[in-house]
């Protein structure tokens, strides 16, 4: 492992761990409270950048990219089902991390307003919104193959199809490594829309429930 190595940055970790690296951190990311924050999007999309192009010396595989991208969202997200299905309410109730508490508000309204399956699909493109929904949906008793249906569907479309987004951008580009600090930029920012859209839709709905308060004052 190099000395600059950083968790929380997509590139050191694929060219400290290569395809492995991307297993563990989707698994992570999917499965364990403890994976909410890292780089998932930026982590899949730089990977297939690295099946494209050569950076800093490695380039990765293809195939084994996306086997393990896959594998590790899948994996994770079951184990995060079945974490939550037999620790029950107390594995979020302990939690007093501020991030990890707002994650479940989200998932929470989106398992009511999408129902099950959706919910479990959209979750895995909304950061920490996909870490907290697998282990809630074991909480609150989803049937295991309406999980399993959907958390499969929603997993492989979002890693091969953010992989393959990279791979593109890599094999047709020339030199699109001297681009890849800004790429990454505009992964993370894109990944973080919905958070932002979300919070705003929130805003707008507590200011709409605040005004009758302030008409009916005297």
């Amino acid at each position: 492992m190099s000395t600059g190595f950083n968790p929380l940055d997509a590139t050191s970790l694929l060219t400290a761990f290569g395809a492995a690296g991307v297993f563990v951190v989707l698994f992570a990311e999917t499965g364990l409270l403890i994976g909410f924050f890292l780089p998932g999007d930026s982590l899949l999309f730089t990977a297939g950048l690295l099946c494209a192009t050569t950076v800093g010396g490695v380039r990765l595989s293809l195939p084994a990219v996306l086997v393990a991208a896959a594998s590790g969202a899948l994996l994770g997200a079951q184990t995060g089902y079945v974490i939550g299905r037999r620790v029950g309410p107390a594995l979020l109730g302990r939690t007093r991390n501020s991030h990890l508490l707002r994650g479940a508000a989200r998932a929470e309204d989106l398992l009511a307003r999408y129902g099950h399956g959706k919910a479990v699909f959209l979750a895995r493109f909304i950061p920490l919104v996909r870490t907290v929904l697998n282990p809630l949906a074991g909480v609150v008793r989803m049937p295991a193959r309406t999980f399993a249906l959907w958390q499969v569907a929603g997993g492989l479309i979002w890693t091969v199809g953010l992989v393959l987004a990279g791979y593109a951008l890599g094999a047709s580009v020339p030199n699109v490594d001297r681009y890849l600090l800004p790429l990454i930029g505009v992964i993370v920012a894109v990944s973080l829309l919905p958070l932002a859209l979300e919070a705003l839709r929130a805003r707008g709905r507590a200011d709409t429930k605040a005004e009758p308060t302030r008409e009916s004052a005297p």
